[in-house]
C-alpha cells in the first residue's frame, strides 16, 4: 500500500493537527490503541502524553518509523493492506485510520480488520462528494484538484476515493454501527451539520466516524 496524499495543515496549540485532535478526543484514557498509517507518530505521542494510552503504530515509510521510534514510540514498518491480519482479534480498544482509507487496495477488508482488532474503529477520509469536486468535474471535465486532494490524477496515491454517502452505504452493508460522526471543513474543524446528512456530503471536505460491531 502506498501513502495517502491529503493535505490537512492546520495545527492546534497542542501541536497536533485539528483533525487529529478530534480523533484524540474520541479516545478514552488508559486505552489500548493501534494507529494505522501513523506517520511520524504525532497522534500517538499526544495520546501517550495526554491520555496515558498503551499505543502501537503501523507505518509504511521507514523514515517516518525511524523518527517515531526516536521519540520513544512503539511503531513498526508495515503495509496495512497485508499486515493487519497478523494482529490478534480484540487486541486493542481503538484502531485508528486517519486520512488513509482512500489509498488502500481493499477498503472494505481494511475496515473489517480494524473492527476485528479494536472494539472501536476511528476512521477519517476526504469527501469526494464536496461541491468543489463536483463543480470541477462538471465545468472542466477533469479529475479535480482541491486543497484536501491536491495531487493530479496521475500523481496521487489515492486509488479509492469515495463520498460520505458511499462510506455510509458501505458500513451499512457491513452491518457496522456508527457511534459518532463528524463533518469537517478543509482544515479538519467540525462543522455544524450532521455527518450522515446530505449537507455533509455536499459541503464538508472531510469526515470522521467512530465505528463498532
Amino acid at each position: 500500500m502506498t501513502e495517502a496524499t491529503t493535505t490537512v495543515p492546520t495545527q492546534m496549540q497542542s501541536g497536533i493537527r485539528v483533525d487529529l485532535q478530534l480523533v484524540a478526543d474520541q479516545i478514552k484514557p488508559n486505552s489500548r490503541v493501534l494507529d494505522v498509517g501513523c506517520g511520524d507518530g504525532m497522534l500517538l505521542a499526544y495520546l501517550r502524553d495526554q491520555k496515558k494510552v498503551d499505543g502501537r503504530g503501523l507505518e509504511l515509510s521507514m523514515a517516518r518509523v525511524s523518527g517515531a521510534v526516536r521519540e520513544g514510540l512503539a511503531v513498526i514498518q508495515g503495509d496495512l493492506d497485508s499486515d493487519l491480519k497478523h494482529y490478534p482479534e480484540g487486541a486493542f480498544d481503538y484502531a485508528i485510520l486517519s486520512q488513509t482509507l482512500q489509498s488502500t487496495r481493499n477498503p472494505k477488508e481494511v475496515l473489517e480488520d480494524l473492527l476485528r482488532l479494536g472494539t472501536y474503529a476511528v476512521v477519517s477520509f476526504p469527501n469526494f462528494g464536496h461541491w468543489r469536486v463536483r463543480l470541477e468535474l462538471l465545468l472542466r471535465g477533469q479529475m479535480p484538484s482541491t486543497p484536501t486532494l491536491p495531487e493530479s490524477w496521475y500523481d496521487t496515491e489515492n486509488i479509492h476515493l469515495c463520498t460520505i454517502k458511499d462510506f455510509l452505504t458501505l458500513v451499512d452493508n457491513m452491518g457496522v454501527t456508527i457511534e459518532a460522526g463528524f463533518a469537517l471543513d478543509g482544515h479538519g474543524k467540525k462543522v455544524s451539520y450532521a455527518a450522515t446528512g446530505w449537507l455533509a456530503n455536499l459541503f464538508s471536505e472531510q469526515a470522521l466516524f467512530v465505528l463498532r460491531r
